[in-house]
């Protein structure tokens, strides 16, 4: 399908013009095209790219096949980048789609394969407000490119709950088997968000440097302040995962703690047998002639040395804080 806005003195004129008028209109004076291509046929690629722009062979190899990193590149009279829109599910988890855009002096191209929701909300703002003038297509380009920053904000609220999720379960003794699976996923998602993210940070910067002259200077602090956004995003996808580890350091810790207190707790009930096992085996001692055994206050002496001994252990762990 392909979408068409049309400007002429930076005014909205119009949608979709016939498709057999684009080439006149291409080449009128003060008028300003985005063409935009949402899963074309063949037909409607050919004609956009080949017929009415005449791009170059390796752009429109690269915008029909699909590209698994951003880039940007820079031909004659236009400067063809690629980007990638990026959603978020609890159940897909991180999806991207990639956008192709191509910008010259008077017009912007761009071209994808899956409905994307920047760009629809980019259309619907325009046919909306048709009384706000638009100085260039970069104008076009940074508003595409600042509602795919604007899309990652709800991935990055399901991952800050995530976050808080497992600091909460740690302090709250949350099974190791149902904590240890969901650290281990949240951490892939953020290495996942980390790898979207850096390259096309970098290429927003290298488009917020001004070496491009399609882009106007009035634009590029709006692209450093994009390029910043999203070097905050991976600088908050780094925090997370250190903040991920730090948790789940500070579970295994408290569970080696608490393990540790049992053992010191069944250690020290043990201690407190010596004394009834070593006053038993004295007077369980079966030779022929024992004094102790005759004397009628032997088991009360036993009775009342086992007590003590044990009361007296008992108190020494009590001080030294084993028990």
């Amino acid at each position: 399908m392909i979408t068409t806005l049309l400007y002429r003195d930076h005014k909205f004129q119009g949608q979709n013009p016939p498709l057999e008028s684009l080439a006149a209109l291409r080449i009128e004076p003060n008028v300003m095209l985005w063409v935009d291509l949402s899963d074309p046929t063949p037909a409607e690629i050919k004609a956009i790219f080949e017929e009415l722009f005449a791009f170059h062979p390796l752009v429109i190899e690269d915008c029909v096949g699909d590209s698994p990193l951003p880039k940007l590149e820079s031909y004659d009279d236009y400067l063809y980048f690629v980007m990638h829109a990026v959603d978020y599910s609890k159940t897909d988890k991180f999806t991207t789609t990639e956008l192709d855009l191509i910008l010259g002096k008077n017009f912007l191209v761009t071209f994808h394969r899956q409905p994307l929701k920047p760009v629809q909300a980019a259309l619907d703002r325009c046919l909306r407000m048709p009384g706000v003038p638009v100085r260039g297509p970069d104008r076009f380009a940074h508003t595409l490119l600042d509602l795919m920053v604007d899309a990652y904000k709800p991935a990055l609220e399901e991952l800050r709950g995530e976050i808080e999720w497992i600091e909460s379960a740690v302090l709250a003794n949350v099974h190791s088997r149902e904590l240890f699976p969901r650290v281990v996923a949240l951490r892939k998602e953020l290495a996942q968000l980390r790898q979207i993210v850096r390259p096309q940070r970098e290429v927003a910067s290298e488009l917020a440097q001004g070496k491009a002259r399609l882009i106007r200077a009035t634009i590029l602090p709006y692209l450093r302040d994009l390029a910043e956004d999203l070097a905050h995003i991976e600088n908050q996808a780094v925090s997370w995962a250190d903040q991920l580890i730090l948790s789940f350091r500070v579970y295994l810790n408290k569970s080696s703690h608490e393990a540790n207190q049992g053992i010191r707790v069944l250690t020290a009930l043990t201690a407190l047998t010596i004394p009834p096992l070593l006053i038993g085996g004295w007077f369980g001692m079966n030779f022929a002639h024992m004094t102790e055994l005759d004397n009628r206050y032997s088991y009360p002496l036993a009775a009342i040395l086992t007590l003590a001994s044990i009361g007296a252990m008992a108190f020494f762990m009590r001080k030294r804080r084993w028990l």
